[in-house]
Formats: C-alpha cells, sequence, structure tokens
C-alpha cells in the first residue's frame, strides 16, 4: 500500500453577524471527523450561553496586549470597540499532523490570515437578504445599539465578499453546509497540499 500525506486545510468563514456562521460551523464539525474548530480570543464580554474555552477565549484588554507582544496570536482585529484573535499554536500544530482546522472570523482577520497562509480556504455567508439579517439581529438580546452597529458594519463586510474564494448564501442551512462541505473536500484532494517529497498513487501506479 502506498502511503502519503496531505496537508490540513485551514478554512476560513466569514459573514455578517446573524448570517449563521457559528451554527455553520457546527454542522460540519459533526459531519466531518478530521476537522477541528479554532477558537477565538476575545476582550468582548459573554453572551448569555457563552462559556469560556467553548466559545471564546475570554480575556481581560490586559491580557489580550500581552499576547500580541507575545506573538502568540496568528492574527487579531478590533471589531465594534473588542479585541479578537486567533491562537498561533493550535493552529499551526493541527496542520502539521494533516488534520484540517475550521474557524469563524471577521474580514480583517480573514485577509489577515491569508497573508500569512495563501492556501487558506476563504468562505464568505451571505444571508438570504437584507430583511431576514435584520430579523436575525432583532432577535437576539442584543442592545438596540448594538444592533444598528452591527447592520452598519454589514455593509462594509458584504462588500469585502468579492474577495473571498467562494460565496455561499444560508437560504437554507442544510444546503449551505452541504456547499462548504464539498468546497473542502475538492480543496483537500489538491495535489498542492500533498506533503513535499509524497508521491500521488496515481504517479506510483505508471511509474
Amino acid at each position: 500500500m502506498i502511503r502519503y500525506m496531505r496537508k490540513g486545510a485551514l478554512l476560513i468563514i466569514s459573514a455578517p453577524s446573524g448570517a449563521g456562521k457559528t451554527t455553520i460551523c457546527r454542522r460540519l464539525l459533526a459531519r466531518r471527523k478530521n476537522l477541528r474548530y479554532s477558537i477565538s480570543c476575545t476582550t468582548r464580554s459573554p453572551r448569555p450561553g457563552e462559556k469560556d474555552g467553548r466559545h471564546y477565549f475570554f480575556l481581560s484588554r490586559e491580557e489580550f496586549k500581552r499576547r500580541i507582544r507575545r506573538g502568540e496570536l496568528l492574527e487579531w482585529a478590533k471589531v465594534h470597540d473588542e479585541y479578537y484573535g486567533t491562537p498561533r499554536r493550535f493552529v499551526e500544530d493541527q496542520l502539521k499532523r494533516g488534520v484540517h482546522v475550521i474557524m469563524a472570523i471577521d474580514v480583517q482577520g480573514a485577509m489577515a490570515i491569508r497573508r500569512k497562509h495563501p492556501a487558506a480556504i476563504l468562505v464568505f455567508v451571505l444571508p438570504p437578504s437584507m430583511d431576514a439579517l435584520k430579523a436575525r439581529l432583532a432577535g437576539r438580546r442584543d442592545a438596540s445599539d448594538a444592533v444598528a452597529k452591527r447592520l452598519a458594519n454589514s455593509r462594509g463586510e458584504l462588500a469585502a465578499a468579492k474577495d473571498y474564494d467562494y460565496v455561499v448564501v444560508n437560504d437554507a442551512l442544510e444546503k449551505a453546509v452541504d456547499q462548504i462541505s464539498c468546497i473542502l473536500t475538492a480543496e483537500t484532494l489538491r495535489t498542492s497540499r500533498l506533503e513535499r517529497g509524497a508521491t500521488p498513487p496515481f504517479y506510483a501506479a505508471f511509474a
């Protein structure tokens, strides 16, 4: 049997607040055994039901800035007046082992990741309509001024969709999950993801 190793793929999911990126990530993780979620760090307060180490690592601003200085974050950005970032070590360790990593991050973070990891797969999730997005945000427990701020920021985020590799409309959850799962499958079959020196089986068969 010919053995060869593929590099892990880094899948980035971005979307305006309320477009469903977190739910999509959960569904993908339930489907695919070789996929891990990268938990982000943030300085914002936990929402009802959120737990430290499960949804985010909730940090003080002082601790977040210490991690920046130490180079412990793969990327970081200030969004909605709060800091968000991606722990470096977890992501890089998983990719070296051939494990795929998924993360749900904002546009700034996605572009920062792309600069450091050009092979990252960037998927932008669109809401079915602005009216649907407004309805989803209105259903949250955020204050009305927070909802207004998120709606205003969503326009800039939507304009950035053209810089992504793929755009998926979340008008039906299972359909969106199917499409992103297919994207990941196709991307991980690229010959560029074979470890250096490895021989693809179809080459060896004709050697």
